[in-house]
């Protein structure tokens, strides 16, 4: 069941410790994930290689807030339950801080992964980690983008209403 790979930070770290005394590799990332796209979907399964088990910290929708303003576009619930039914996605845990710092002190994982549009140094929780990965950001793909596409087509003026009939 899709919503099991829901699981609250006090929970996942019982379950992640289990996970590692098997030998498994933890791979954390974390974001808004706002509206799924191609490039999260890609991304996502390349974070998912580093390891055995892939953990996603999912910014609560007060904490999207604090980092962008008027996000998330898909409330928290909606997006937590499209993250947990993708293939790579084996764990999804929502924060409601402005950082992943406490959630990934309490997880613990042995791999911590940020998409190539950070440095590694300046990823949050790299000094708690020690292998912090940077995956290459792939052009073209972006929220923003889709949000700014949307508004272009649906609402000038001249194209408003048109195609949504």
């Amino acid at each position: 069941m899709i919503a099991s790979r829901i699981v609250n930070r006090s929970d996942l770290a019982g379950i992640l410790e289990e996970r590692r005394q098997r030998g498994e590799r933890i791979v954390f990332t974390n974001g808004c994930f706002d509206i799924i796209h191609a490039g999260h979907v890609q991304y996502l399964e390349e974070a998912r290689r580093l390891g055995d088990c892939l953990v996603v910290g999912l910014n609560s929708d007060r904490s999207v807030g604090l980092l962008k303003p008027m996000r998330p576009i898909v409330p928290q619930d909606e997006r937590a339950l499209v993250l947990a039914s993708l293939e790579p996605v084996d764990y999804v845990v929502l924060f409601d801080e402005e950082t992943p710092y406490e959630l990934i002190k309490a997880l613990r994982p042995d791999v911590l992964v940020k998409g190539g549009d950070w440095k590694v140094e300046d990823i949050v929780g790299g000094d708690l980690v020690e292998d912090v990965r940077v995956i290459p950001y792939r052009e073209g793909y972006s929220t923003t983008g889709i949000i700014e596409r949307i508004i272009e087509r649906f609402c000038t003026e001249k194209k408003r209403g048109a195609g949504m009939e």
